[in-house]
């Protein structure tokens, strides 16, 4: 029997600009999968914030397909929403939900999307001017 989707099922979200969806963030989507069993994926809307050349549909489309290859069904362990470029979060008194930083291994911690972008606009993947 395939998973489906439950909104109201206890849920772990990861927020980021995921530019490019890289290996660090499939690793920290499985901590976060392993936590509860779904991840809402929340997309930071950042196109041409700075250095950040990639659009909502580009970012979702390649987090289908790497998590895809993965075995990771979108809908069923994971949905992906887009959301305003959110720079903080604030909260009061306890309302029933951890923030967590997750501690990587060094070589994950190491991965950078700066990097990646840089070599994807040696590789002619990415226009030089972003």
């Amino acid at each position: 029997m395939r998973k489906t989707w439950d909104n109201r099922a206890p849920t772990v979200q990861l927020l980021g600009r995921w530019q490019p969806w890289h290996d660090g963030h499939l690793e920290l989507f499985k901590r976060a999968l392993a936590k509860t069993g779904q991840v809402c994926i929340m997309v930071r809307d950042v196109k041409g914030v700075g250095d950040n050349p990639f659009d909502f549909h580009d970012v979702r489309d390649r987090i289908i397909r790497e998590l895809g290859r993965q075995g990771y069904m979108h809908g069923a362990e994971y949905v992906i929403q887009q959301v305003p470029n959110i720079v903080n979060i604030t909260y009061g008194r306890d309302v029933g939900y951890a923030i967590e930083r997750e501690n990587l291994d060094p070589a994950v911690e190491g991965i950078s999307a700066t990097g990646i972008r840089e070599e994807m606009r040696r590789e002619g993947l990415l226009p030089s001017d972003h």
